[in-house]
């Protein structure tokens, strides 16, 4: 498999290299008000275990790569930048989005299809419309409904050719592995969506997701506003543990 030829989703900053690349807001931006995403650079820092994670790629770039996906289980990498929506049978209801997608969640994916998307409305994403959007439908085994089917977009078709995001969206390996060293107690707490004092940036971003503004480029040692699905966190570091967690309007 090859990497598609055209990127239509910007690299919005480093979550260390197993969370991977930040999802941008790029295109919604473009068409809907949306919460900030800080740009800056992290400047130079010295690598933690956490960069040396080796995060696996897929790099698909058929819909029939997309395909080799049914059966298993993947994990949202892109905390609280992916939408998705109620899923009636290989069709999206764009018009009655289900909310984003949060950190280290499982989905159990169940099928792939294509659906022209809207342009405007409660259905714009993050992923282009292009011509059609490719969707994976899936199931979440942790929600109180296990059975319910949602989708989200993870590519489009333009211009003759298709481009994907699912490596840049999702793990394909089990995040509680590939970051055991976090502990249980850190991962009880990431598993609730929720910050803890003590934990460090990267563990409050797969808590928080990753639309964030933090107030400079010090990583470990700032202060962050975490957009947590709607729902503001303002952390402070202190040699990358959390110090105090406040919420904000």
């Amino acid at each position: 498999m090859e990497k598609g030829p055209k990127i239509a989703i910007a690299v919005t900053v480093v979550f260390i290299a197993a969370v991977g690349i930040r999802v941008g807001l790029i295109y919604k931006a473009n068409h809907a008000p949306a919460p900030v995403v800080d740009n800056s650079s992290y400047g130079e820092r010295t690598l933690s275990d956490d960069d040396m994670v080796m995060r696996r790629k897929e790099r698909p770039d058929s819909v029939k790569d997309e395909k080799d996906l049914i059966g298993k289980t993947i994990w949202v990498a892109a905390g609280g930048q992916v939408s998705y929506f109620p899923d009636t049978g290989k069709h999206a209801d764009f018009s009655h989005p289900a909310g984003k997608l949060l950190g280290a969640e499982p989905l159990a994916i169940s099928e792939v299809f294509e659906q022209v998307a809207p342009t405007s409305g409660p259905g714009i994403t993050a992923i282009p419309p292009g011509k059609r959007q490719v969707l994976l439908g899936f199931t979440m085994p942790k929600s109180s409904d296990p059975t319910k089917r949602y989708a989200t977009p993870v590519g489009d078709f333009d211009e003759g050719s298709y481009t994907f995001y699912t490596d840049e969206m999702f793990f394909y390996d089990d995040p509680r592995t590939m970051y055991k060293a976090w502990g249980p107690d850190v991962w009880t707490h990431i598993e609730k969506h929720e910050a803890a004092l003590g934990m460090t940036e990267n563990q409050v971003m797969m808590a928080l997701g990753q639309v964030t503004t933090p107030d400079s480029q010090s990583i470990g040692n700032r202060s962050v506003l975490f957009d947590n699905n709607g729902h503001p966190v303002t952390v402070v570091f202190a040699n990358n543990k959390a110090t105090k967690i406040t919420p904000s309007s």
